[in-house]
């Protein structure tokens, strides 16, 4: 019985850092995807997947919503490092 107890337990730890770890990929793709839309000239088209459709946007806006996503992963990634 004292065997499954301790067996179950690291499970949970493992499956935080797991999620830590995916969390920071997130977090350095929407950084990546930030500078790259940044270098781009302003007047310029860019399309931007919502579901299985491509919508033609402004880099501002992609922007805009590429830094509320990483600010999404990044309270993610403070609340599982609070636990």
């Amino acid at each position: 019985m004292a065997a499954a107890a301790g067996t179950t337990a690291p499970a949970p730890a493992k499956e935080v850092v797991e999620k830590k770890v995916e969390l920071m990929k997130e977090i350095r793709a929407h950084e990546v995807a930030i500078a790259e839309l940044q270098n781009l000239h302003p007047s310029r088209a860019v399309y931007q997947k919502a579901g299985n459709i491509f919508f033609r946007k402004s880099v501002k806006s992609v922007v805009t919503t590429e830094q509320k996503q990483l600010d999404l992963a990044k309270a993610g990634l403070s609340k599982l490092n609070l636990a």
